[in-house]
């Protein structure tokens, strides 16, 4: 963990401690552990969290007896302390999600993308539903913090800039951060989707016993979020994560690449259910379907495989397969031992394809690890990605950065 100095140009890194300490202490941490955990002198603790308390981010909560001397009053998070938005942008549903301090979920709300509307559109849409959701939430206004947007690839983090996200039309570079603080008058952050369903896994109860996970995105693409030693990885644009292109079949359908075999093309909800189609498990119109034709048509595959369909099973077992080779492939490079699976389609490919995911990642001749790789399914539900959105606000609060520590000159 992260240690304090007591120089004080940097009480905002130390109130980031101190707040970080209390938040992964779980059922509470007095201010001596505090000090010893930090480095932080009795004096500056004491400070600090007064300061805290003050804010309404932690509290008292009753004493602790360690030893002789005075029980220790115990300091907990104060979950009502402040709240973050968070905001999944998929191709083909927005979610959205008010959490509290702690990350629990709040209320959540789910809307159909817009489809053959301007980017600007969306964004007031946005801002509107943003707006709907705290009021229904009865939560202070002023008590929200601030907004984080998770979205498709690629994007430019630095500046809060959709690029050119293959599945959304019409979105090339728009500066969403910017105009959804412009419209909401609060603090926006801009993260790529499968880094911020990562980043949500590791706020989870869960996340501290899997410093070295991925996160397997399955959307309308799939995506990878990877972790380790307890920090996302974002690369050197924040774009880390497309595995779309990674062969897993050689005898694969053709990909818009020019290889065969692509990830992002044989498992795709979009050929999959063009391919049931073409046995006859579905009747679909022959041109290109929309998004949400695709949605609802992968719905109908995902049922009629739950009534054993033959054909429908081995559609979506033949899925598990590849993702399987995937997941081999990536804890080879990456040495984690955990994956954790989600996504807005992927509880619907899950009762058939995960044990075959797990069954290719148990006995693949290819895997090279010296320890087991877990293939689990998210305990978050569909809200992952845009939970993690909002840890994006929360992380801000909570977590020491030391880049925060460097001064500018005026």
């Amino acid at each position: 963990m992260r240690r304090g100095t007591n120089l004080p140009a940097v009480g905002g890194f130390n109130q980031s401690v101190v707040l970080d300490l209390v938040r992964r202490a779980g059922e509470g941490i007095s201010r001596v552990e505090i000090a010893e955990a930090s480095g932080l002198s009795p004096q500056t603790v004491s400070n600090l969290t007064r300061r805290l308390l003050a804010d309404g981010l932690v509290r008292e909560s009753g004493k602790r007896i360690a030893g002789p001397g005075k029980p220790r009053t115990i300091l907990t998070l104060d979950p009502r302390g402040g709240y973050a938005v968070g905001v999944h942008l998929d191709p083909s549903v927005v979610t959205y999600v008010l959490a509290d301090l702690e990350g629990r979920v709040v209320l959540d709300r789910r809307v159909r993308t817009p489809r053959q509307v301007q980017p600007e559109a969306v964004v007031t849409q946005m801002a509107q539903t943003i707006g709907a959701l705290v009021e229904a939430s009865g939560v202070a206004p002023d008590r929200v913090l601030g907004v984080g947007i998770a979205a498709p690839g690629p994007i430019d983090r630095e500046t809060g800039t959709v690029l050119d996200p293959p599945l959304l039309a019409g979105w090339h570079r728009v500066p969403l951060r910017a105009a959804l603080a412009e419209r909401l008058g609060l603090p926006v952050g801009l993260e790529k989707d499968v880094t911020a369903a990562a980043t949500a896994e590791l706020w989870s109860p869960e996340g501290t016993s899997h410093p070295h996970q991925a996160f397997f995105y399955y959307g309308t693409g799939v995506g990878l979020g990877v972790a380790l030693d307890a920090e996302v990885v974002r690369g050197s644009s924040a774009n880390a994560g497309d595995i779309g292109h990674l062969l897993v079949r050689g005898d694969g359908p053709p990909c818009a690449c020019g290889q065969r075999g692509c990830l992002g093309e044989s498992a795709s909800p979009a050929r999959m259910v063009r391919e049931a189609a073409d046995l006859g498990v579905l009747d679909l119109p022959a041109r290109d379907l929309t998004l949400v034709e695709v949605d609802r048509a992968f719905t109908r595959l995902a049922t009629a495989a739950a009534r054993e369909d033959p054909q429908a099973m081995e559609i979506l077992r033949r899925a598990g397969h590849d993702i399987g080779r995937a997941l081999v492939l990536v804890a080879n490079l990456l040495d984690i031992d955990t994956v954790v699976c989600g996504g807005p389609f992927w509880d619907r490919l899950a009762p058939v394809a995960l044990p075959e995911v797990r069954r290719v990642v148990d006995g693949d001749p290819a895997v090279v690890t010296t320890h087991p790789v877990r293939v689990l399914e998210t305990a978050l539900g569909s809200d992952v990605t845009a939970l993690g959105a909002a840890a994006l606000v929360l992380d801000a609060v909570h977590s020491p950065r030391p880049a925060g520590l460097l001064i500018t000159a005026p």
